[in-house]
């Protein structure tokens, strides 16, 4: 699969190589992933993903998921998806996240009765972005209304 060579290909420069291709390859993957995150270009956020320890550590951690697939078989969340059944959950996605697809939001959804989607119309994959903000702190204070007092 040419994804997973890839990814191999990302991992063995991350860590076989010598400092300054680690270095590029890790600030190269962080400005892709930091340019992927939000709807909108955020200087901040790309200044933060070039920060050095910061891309590094993002793209090792970032990497080695991939080439392990995520520690996860193919469906493994769709096809456990009883283990939930009666849970109640929020499920949260921005409209234009280019990370993670769409359409993954909405299978999980559909095979969890007890979850609401919220589709955040101005948002990419950043939980950072002003309606994702709002829409979590909504689904926290609700979820904590709901369960008050139900743990003790």
């Amino acid at each position: 699969d040419n994804g997973q060579n890839i990814m191999a290909l990302y991992d063995q420069q991350l860590t076989q190589s010598h400092d300054l291709a680690q270095m590029a390859a890790a600030r190269a993957w962080s400005v892709w992933e930091g340019s992927c995150a939000s709807l909108r270009p955020n200087h901040n956020v790309m200044d933060r993903f070039c920060e050095p320890h910061t891309a590094k550590s993002m793209a090792l951690l970032g990497a080695h998921y991939f080439t392990q697939s995520a520690f996860l078989s193919r469906n493994q969340v769709l096809d456990n998806m009883d283990k939930v059944q009666g849970l109640p959950g929020v499920i949260i996605h921005g409209r234009y996240d280019m990370v993670c697809p769409l359409e993954q939001a909405y299978l999980l959804h559909h095979a969890w009765p007890d979850s609401e989607l919220h589709i955040i119309r101005e948002a990419g994959h950043a939980s950072t972005e002003p309606g994702m903000v709002d829409a979590i702190m909504r689904a926290t204070d609700e979820l904590a209304k709901r369960f008050n007092g139900w743990f003790l």
